[in-house]
């Protein structure tokens, strides 16, 4: 399994128009039958320890700032996967996140063909709205990007418990 940094291939402006930040990354899986929803099911319904104990932290440090926390996130009528209200469904794209004072956060699960399997591709978009916004991004990047591809793992592994 090889994890791949790739060029964002969303249209930002449609899914968080002034977006400043996006990233991407794509792996490959056997699994011809995957879609969007199963993907992300994978990616974000169980996490290692390590990532639930950063969430926590996390959560502790920025209550104090008013921000919303994990367990803080209305569902949708898409329903959540994992912490994140799903706001818009194809079988080839979930697009989750919410907004909050300090940024707005879209995570977008694309699944497309590709030899021997499926290309599986998490691509974040951040739109910060102020100060606190631009500080938190600079503090949680280098953990943001081994999340990621920590969770993109996942999708690899057999399918997510319901």
């Amino acid at each position: 399994m090889i994890i791949r940094e790739v060029q964002p291939e969303v249209d930002r402006n449609s899914v968080l128009a002034g977006a400043q930040f996006a990233d991407a990354f794509r792996v490959t899986v056997a699994d011809m039958d995957i879609n969007a929803r199963a993907a992300a099911q994978r990616m974000f319904s169980r996490s290692p320890r390590w990532v639930e104990a950063l969430i926590e932290l996390r959560n502790l440090i920025v209550a104090p700032f008013g921000l919303k926390t994990s367990g803080e996130h209305e569902p949708n009528a898409g329903g959540m996967i994992g912490l994140f209200p799903v706001l818009d469904e194809t079988p080839e794209r979930l697009v989750a996140g919410f907004d909050d004072r300090h940024l707005d956060f879209r995570v977008v699960v694309d699944v497309a063909p590709a030899t021997g399997g499926r290309d599986v591709t998490v691509t974040t978009l951040v739109l910060t709205n102020n100060r606190l916004g631009r500080a938190y991004l600079a503090v949680i990047m280098p953990f943001h990007r081994l999340i990621a591809k920590t969770l993109l793992r996942q999708v690899c592994l057999s399918p997510a418990p319901r």
